[in-house]
């Protein structure tokens, strides 16, 4: 059944955008386009919880169903939420009449329960034990509210059981020298990146910058393999994109000035001592954020390429505040910023290249402030499973490298 929650609002959501992001949306979706009728490749660097909330990783899921999207680098908190099945419903009780340690309970003094049914429950205690004294005092305490939030986080029992699950997942990864993400998405919903990449073959992989996060997820993915193969790893996947598109993500350092990076990175090194290096020169960079100084950054591009040939601070010159990315991203010549909300900008640049290329979608995500956003959310809810951690093991057990 099509899932094409947020085709009615694509005219207000491209009315939402400034003329300005209209104009960049288009230059974005012909870069995409042109590289795919071309045989070229698209790679997707994602931050965390807003790409989850507004349905941004379920979105990428399907471009990658369609091959729309080849490679992805994230953050171990959206790797994390994926192997919880995305999004879950949470209700919150009162921590102390749970008789918690308040000491230990997070700002506003609630403990999380995830909203889960019997048949759900006795699956989980095959797992895992579950203290069923505390669940039933949670489910007869007065809620405080249920909301509908990334899933696996804070709340019990399925946050702890995405914990345990990355110590297996780690011990796996190790045994077979794979990343953490790989084994992970050997169990995951197809209707997660993780789990449509490995159906796919794809690489995903978290950027070094974004390691932290996600508790017991973050420290194994960390652990899977070393900084260096992981920054190689990245590297080459950049390498063998043509387009680059980032999404509420913080942290670029990797992409815009890696150690394996030739062009406004710092790579001239690692060519020297000969290692496998890559140039962003002719590839094209689109920047999807709210932040309005990535565009005057870029608009500033020969003001911020004087201050570093002068040697002088950047911030200074172009009088803005200053991310650590935007520095090579204004400089480069084929970057294009759009000022917007990702809930609104990628469906439309979903929608734009599946139609110019022909391309049936399944799925498209929608703002979260939306009606269709709403039923949006409530479908990832109910039909994104978290990590099957049995046909995980059956993969593991089938493997050959």
């Amino acid at each position: 059944m099509s899932k094409l929650f947020g085709l009615s609002q694509l005219d207000y959501f491209r009315s939402s955008l400034d003329d300005r992001s209209r104009e960049s949306l288009i230059s974005a979706v012909k870069r995409i386009t042109d590289a795919k009728l071309h045989g070229g490749r698209v790679m997707v660097v994602t931050g965390s919880g807003p790409n989850i909330h507004e349905g941004v990783t379920t979105l990428i899921a399907e471009l990658i169903r369609v091959g729309l999207v080849d490679a992805v680098s994230t953050s171990s908190a959206v790797i994390a939420h994926e192997m919880a099945g995305s999004l879950d419903r949470v209700y919150r009780v009162d921590a102390k009449s749970l008789g918690m340690n308040m000491d230990k309970m997070p700002r506003g003094d609630v403990f999380e329960f995830t909203c889960m049914n019997d048949s759900e429950l006795d699956a989980l205690r095959k797992e895992m034990p579950l203290d069923d004294e505390l669940l039933t005092k949670g489910k007869n305490l007065p809620h405080v509210n249920e909301i509908i939030k990334a899933a696996g986080n804070m709340a019990y029992p399925m946050g702890l059981r995405t914990e345990r699950l990355a110590h297996e997942v780690l011990s796996l990864a190790r045994i077979y020298g794979l990343p953490f993400e790989t084994v992970a998405g050997w169990g995951c919903d197809e209707h997660t990146m993780l789990g449509a990449a490995s159906r796919r073959n794809i690489p995903v992989l978290v950027t070094i910058p974004q390691l932290v996060g996600g508790g017991a997820v973050g420290m194994s993915i960390g652990d899977s393999i070393p900084v260096s193969e992981r920054s190689m790893r990245i590297s080459r996947m950049l390498a063998s994109c043509d387009v680059i598109i980032e999404s509420a993500v913080a942290l670029t350092q990797e992409i815009h000035d890696g150690p394996f990076e030739c062009y406004t990175g710092h790579g001239i090194w690692a060519w020297w001592s000969g290692q496998n290096t890559y140039n962003l020169r002719d590839k094209s960079l689109i920047r999807i954020d709210l932040d309005e100084n990535l565009r005057r950054a870029v608009e500033l591009n020969k003001t911020v390429q004087e201050a570093i040939d002068k040697g002088l601070p950047k911030t200074k010159a172009a009088k803005i505040p200053f991310r650590m990315e935007m520095s090579a991203f204004a400089r480069h010549e084929r970057s294009i910023p759009i000022v917007g909300d990702i809930g609104k900008v990628w469906p439309l640049i979903a929608h734009d290249v599946a139609k110019n290329l022909g391309i049936d979608l399944e799925f498209l995500s929608a703002s979260q402030d939306t009606k269709e956003g709403a039923s949006m959310r409530e479908w990832i809810v109910e039909n994104v499973k978290p990590l099957d951690a049995v046909k995980m093991r059956k993969c593991a057990e089938n493997f050959v490298k």
